[in-house]
């Protein structure tokens, strides 16, 4: 009897075991705050600011746009669509711009969304110049709101983005409460409250971020309860989670895992496009409270070392080939890019690198191995890489050592997003004084130039300008593409724009990165490629319709209140009785045995 009851003790906890795993197993993840079907998206990146007027990281601008809509969005060709505006239309002289918005929108604490809305928010941006969005609303005099579902915009010239600003609206019975001088800086706190398909409710610095499905969304109700952005500070170890289970969507993998990935049942595995480009950029602030050393200024110097960086050799070491060779801050992704003829392309040659430096006036007089400034001091020159990419940091340590071969003394480090970020805003005071001399990140832009190119005018100088430079034409240039209605005479004033920038080199673009992106394709269905086919299904920022659309599979497992199928805890149950029987039998035949034995 003692023998039986162990069995069932055993048999019980196999079942409450099996059940377990039946939950592991069928459950998209157990939710902290109940079961629910979850999606899983691990990332390398951490958000860096709740607050739409202050984040600046690509997992910034997927929160807002999960948690806020736009005026007009994005379709997965990247075609304009509807967003909040049904439909709008413009005058003739194209002075004004009248949107009409979709009925019965509420924001996320049930309050009604109207077009003061609208109004407010691109009025709060231009009228207290909130830097995070001047670019886009250039050439906007005034929005005005003529009645709950007509909004007005009025401009000071035509304008060519008016169908294409990346804009949140944000609400304005929460944020009229907050001074303008002080909105850049407000620490928002989740729950964020925003009119989008999710909403940030919790948040775990450098652990997690978690998004509420909106029940109440005007679209229709995404498909799953919540979605979690998992920040890794390993990408193997996000590789072998996807593979677990534990993860659904992995970007920004290993290239040894991502291709092992390729042939692991249930899980597709693609190098996706994105529209990002990874530059070595260069502080050149013109101002005596620049902390950089002052060689960066000289146009001669930076044009000299441009040659010294092997793109070619980055993308097949740093990215495993997996990119191309970067040029233009518009990657090959639209018609608006631009490369430069090969008789002005900077490329690899050292000597010539070394020649330009000596005819500069930067040599080694002293032969120590180490170049000397106009005024006799050695040149050492700092050069940040990003704790959360790998690739960058193996890039940054190829052109450390290209650097060095050209005799400058390089000081090579490994920063978190937060520390250079510090580095580009510092100040003295109330005083602008960038800190940094040189670093490697990238940027994600949109369907249409103007964002990106924008991100450089010397108005965003102590915003997105974070080289900190200033160039007269190409500002100049930047107001004339905005109001240039004409398709084929806008485009050549972007691609002039590109090439002043370019030669400029205060920026040397190294490449455009695939993300080697992988995704649970065995239980989920739904997933979105942007742009196109070949696109990213998570961190794209402009369309978001995987969040929306991604759903369990009808053939996967159905997860109940308990997280767990009910055809699958069936089968658990079945094993568990079979144990059960096994264990009974197995134990009354060897009792048998040993009365036998005596």
């Amino acid at each position: 009897m003692r023998r039986f009851a162990l069995a069932i003790i055993i048999a019980t906890l196999l079942i409450g075991l099996a059940g377990g795993v039946a939950r592991a197993a069928t459950s998209a993840s157990p939710s902290p705050g109940g079961d629910k079907v979850i999606l899983r998206i691990g990332t390398l990146q951490d958000i860096d600011s709740l607050n739409p007027f202050a984040g600046v990281t690509v997992a910034a601008y997927e929160m807002m746009h999960l948690n806020y809509d736009f005026l007009t969005g994005y379709a997965p060709n990247g075609d304009v669509r509807p967003e909040i505006a049904d439909s709008w239309e413009t005058s003739e002289d194209g002075l004004t711009w009248t949107f009409k918005l979709h009925p019965g929108i509420t924001w996320q604490d049930g309050e009604p969304l109207t077009a003061s809305d609208v109004a407010f928010t691109y009025n709060y941006i231009i009228d207290n110049e909130l830097a995070a969005f001047t670019s886009q609303t250039v050439n906007i005099k005034e929005v005005v709101a003529i009645d709950d579902a007509t909004v007005e915009f009025r401009l000071k010239k035509p304008k060519a983005t008016m169908l294409r600003l990346w804009i949140p609206i944000v609400p304005e019975h929460i944020w009229s409460k907050i001074p303008g001088d002080e909105a850049s800086t407000y620490n928002s706190e989740p729950p964020v409250i925003g009119t989008g398909p999710f909403q940030v409710i919790d948040v775990k610095k450098g652990s997690y971020v978690r998004f509420a499905a909106n029940k109440d969304y005007w679209k229709g109700a995404p498909k799953v309860g919540e979605a979690i952005l998992e920040i890794y500070t390993n990408q193997d170890t996000m590789a072998m989670d996807l593979k677990s289970g534990a993860l659904d969507v992995a970007v920004q993998l290993p290239a040894v895992q991502f291709n092992a990935l390729k042939t692991e049942p249930g899980i597709t595995a693609k190098p996706a496009l994105f529209r990002y480009f990874v530059e070595l950029a260069m502080n050149v602030y013109d101002n005596d409270n620049s902390q950089a050393n002052p060689v960066l200024r000289d146009l001669k110097f930076r044009q000299a070392i441009s040659w010294a960086v092997d793109k070619q050799k980055i993308v097949d070491t740093a990215l495993s080939g997996y990119g191309s060779v970067g040029q233009s801050i518009i990657g090959p992704f639209t018609d608006y890019a631009w490369t430069p003829p090969p008789e002005e392309t900077f490329g690899y040659d050292m000597a010539k690198a070394a020649q330009l430096l000596d005819e500069a006036g930067y040599r080694d007089s002293d032969g120590d191995g180490i170049r000397e400034d106009k005024q006799g001091k050695p040149i050492e020159l700092r050069l940040w890489t990003r704790s959360e990419s790998p690739e960058q940091q193996r890039a940054g340590k190829l052109i450390a050592g290209s650097f060095e071969e050209l005799g400058l003394d390089i000081v090579l480090s490994v920063e978190n997003d937060g520390t250079i970020n510090d580095g580009i805003y510092t100040y003295k005071g109330d005083t602008y004084a960038p800190n940094y001399d040189m670093f490697i990140w990238g940027w994600g832009g949109t369907a249409d130039p103007a964002y990106q190119l924008g991100s450089f005018i010397t108005s965003q100088i102590e915003m997105w300008n974070d080289a900190c430079w200033s160039n007269a034409e190409y500002d100049r240039l930047y107001d004339q593409q905005d109001a240039e209605m004409d398709p084929a005479a806008r485009e050549q004033q972007v691609q002039r724009m590109q090439q002043v920038f370019y030669d400029n080199a205060h920026y040397a673009v190294l490449y455009y990165p695939k993300y080697l992106t992988a995704y649970n394709s065995d239980k989920w269905e739904g997933w979105v490629p942007y742009p196109g086919e070949d696109g990213l299904v998570v961190l794209q920022n402009d369309n978001i319709d995987t969040y929306v659309q991604v759903h369990l599979k009808a053939a996967a497992t159905t997860t109940t209140d308990s997280g767990s199928s009910s055809t699958t805890l069936i089968i658990v149950a079945v094993v568990a009785a079979l144990a059960v029987i096994v264990i009974v039998l197995l134990l009354v035949r060897r009792s048998r045995g040993r009365a036998v034995e005596q």
